[in-house]
């Protein structure tokens, strides 16, 4: 969808049709002979933005809960953004942690940050691209926030007056299916040096990016690797958390919805061993984050051999960050259960399987629904 298609859904007449296909894709009469005389006579670039609108939403009602069927939608948008949840526990770390009022919002992303942002803070959005802008103006209204200020221009450019920076810098792979923030526009060095100049603000950025990418975390105060509902969605660097900037980069992995967080402790890589009594999945934020060591600890396990980042041991404690199976049966080589959970284990005497049934969750961590 190009901005011209796009101002033209915003018309009385584009508005109108993409409610009309939206009802019809409700009803599953997308391909009836009612919704086809909606897209006769009307510009083709419109029918094809409209459906596609009608697409995107359902896709993002996922992330986007009850705003979803109102919101403006790029694939960018849908498949960049974390869930809403994510930007909900961000709004809250800035509120409790950093104590600012006006905020500026550089490299919009998906603009749901920044819309998140402007809930309760003044925030100035500033993207170059026409499209971005205009999209996240026209959410504004749609998720509820009247401080959102969006402005098209070149972020490098931009002469900040906020107490904080904010800057989405998650894009997706290169050619190569890799990342290099260095080739983003702007870079992530331009990126890091705006927020240590304003000296508050945060980073967000793609949870895997590659070894070297980021040498000592950016300088950060902490790097926070966030996972919703056992899916890592992104990687913060937060900056201005304490008075003066930390000697090293707090590493943190936190688990929504239980809103659970872990620090590193700084301990050596356990022993392996074989299988115990229960294996533990770690989550995905807790394995970027690289504090696999550090749940092992609180359960009194260490790494299964062979097992990668599965964890073992003969105590079942729960925490929100891993998933508790039961050991039901090890085999060299043996069909399981259906009800069970089959692990492939590589271990040194030879591959195994080992079988598992998951163990229920405590209530006092909130799951996904």
């Amino acid at each position: 969808m190009d901005l011209q298609a796009f101002r033209a859904l915003l018309t009385d007449g584009g508005r109108s049709l993409l409610a009309a296909l939206q009802e019809a894709d409700a009803g599953g009469e997308m391909e009836s002979a009612a919704a086809t005389a909606l897209r006769q006579g009307r510009p083709a670039a419109l029918v094809a933005a409209a459906e596609e609108q009608v697409r995107l939403r359902g896709l993002a009602a996922a992330k986007f809960g009850e705003f979803a069927p109102r919101m403006f939608l790029t694939p960018d948008l849908v498949e960049l953004s974390s869930h809403l949840a994510v930007s909900d526990y961000k709004l809250d770390r800035v509120l409790d942690v950093m104590g600012v009022v006006l905020i500026d919002a550089m490299c919009l992303g998906s603009s749901a940050d920044g819309l998140v942002l402007s809930w309760s803070h003044h925030t100035t959005a500033v993207d170059a691209d026409p499209l971005t802008v205009e999209i996240a103006a026209a959410n504004a209204p749609v998720v509820n926030t009247g401080l959102f200020f969006p402005e098209c221009g070149d972020p490098a450019r931009f002469d900040s007056q906020g107490e904080a920076v904010f800057i989405d810098l998650v894009r997706r792979p290169g050619p190569d299916g890799g990342h290099d923030p260095e080739s983003y526009g702007p870079p992530l060095s331009w990126a890091l040096e705006r927020v240590r100049t304003t000296g508050t603000g945060w980073i967000r950025l793609v949870p895997d990016l590659p070894p070297g990418a980021l040498p000592g975390l950016g300088r950060a105060d902490e790097a926070e690797w966030i996972s919703h509902a056992g899916v890592v969605q992104e990687l913060v660097l937060w900056f201005g958390l304490q008075l003066e900037p930390a000697p090293v980069t707090a590493r943190k992995a936190t688990v929504l919805p239980a809103r659970a967080s872990l620090t590193a402790r700084g301990l050596p890589e356990p022993s392996v061993r074989p299988p115990g009594r229960y294996v533990y999945v770690p989550d995905p934020a807790v394995v970027h984050a690289g504090l696999v060591a550090e749940v092992a600890e609180d359960i009194a396990g260490g790494p299964l051999d062979g097992g990668g980042t599965l964890l073992t041991s003969d105590e079942l404690r729960h925490t929100p960050f891993a998933t508790a199976y039961e050991v039901i049966g090890v085999q060299a080589h043996a069909p399981v259960p259906e009800e069970s959970v089959e692990f492939l284990i590589a271990a040194a005497d030879g591959p195994m399987t080992l079988s598992a049934v998951p163990v229920p969750v405590p209530a006092r961590f909130p799951q996904a629904p």
